[in-house]
C-alpha cells in the first residue's frame, strides 16, 4: 500500500491561501524534488495545482448527494478496475482512514456485497465499472438505476466527474512513471 504521508518535497503544493497539500500524482509517480521530471511537471505549476485541487474538491467531505465513503469507494474501484494498484491502494488507505471497513473492500472484489443492505453502493460500483471499462455502452437506463437508489441528478454528475478524474489521474501517473523509468534506464 502506498503511504502518501511519506512524500517527497515536490509532492507538496501550496494553494492560493498558502495551505500546503499533498500532491498525489507526484507522490505516486515517485517524483523527487529537483529531479528533471519534477522540474518539467512543475515548470507551469498550474497544471499540478489544479489537478490536486480537483482531487481535493471531489473528496471534500462537505459535498452533498454522495457520501465521502461512496466517492472514495468509487475512486478505489475505478483505479482497481484500471489495474492502477498504487492509486487504488492510496484510495483504500483514505477509505480506511475515513472509517470504512477493509472487509467491505474484500466483499466488493469478491462480488459478495449484500444487495439488500448495499443496493446504493452496488449501483454506484456498477456505474463505475460501466464508465471505466465500457463507457460506450452507457445508456439512460443505467442512470435510472442510480436514481432508483436515491442518487440525485447532481450526485450522478458528480460520480461521473469523479470517475473521469480518476482515469485522468491514473493516466498522468502512468505516463510520469514511464518517463521516469525511461530516464533511469538511459
Amino acid at each position: 500500500m502506498t503511504d502518501l504521508a511519506s512524500q517527497t518535497q515536490s509532492s507538496v503544493l501550496s494553494d492560493v491561501a498558502g495551505t500546503a497539500t499533498v500532491d498525489t500524482v507526484d507522490t505516486l509517480a515517485g517524483l523527487q524534488a529537483g529531479s528533471p521530471l519534477a522540474s518539467i511537471r512543475h515548470a507551469r505549476d498550474k497544471g499540478a495545482l489544479h489537478t490536486q485541487r480537483s482531487e481535493d474538491a471531489l473528496f471534500d467531505p462537505a459535498l452533498p448527494d454522495l457520501s465521502l465513503h461512496e466517492r472514495l469507494f468509487a475512486a478505489w474501484y475505478a483505479a482497481r478496475l484500471s489495474l492502477a494498484d498504487d492509486l487504488a491502494d492510496a484510495y483504500a488507505a483514505k477509505l480506511i482512514a475515513a472509517g470504512a471497513q477493509p472487509v467491505t473492500l474484500d466483499a466488493i472484489e469478491a462480488g459478495t456485497l449484500d444487495p439488500t443492505a448495499d443496493a446504493r453502493l452496488i449501483a454506484i460500483l456498477s456505474h463505475v465499472k460501466l464508465l471505466t471499462l465500457k463507457p460506450v455502452e452507457a445508456r439512460p437506463e443505467h442512470l435510472r438505476t442510480l436514481q432508483q437508489t436515491g442518487i440525485t441528478t447532481r450526485g450522478i454528475v458528480a460520480l461521473s466527474q469523479l470517475i473521469a478524474f480518476v482515469t485522468y489521474q491514473l493516466r498522468v501517473i502512468a505516463g510520469l512513471k514511464a518517463l521516469r523509468a525511461a530516464q533511469e534506464a538511459a
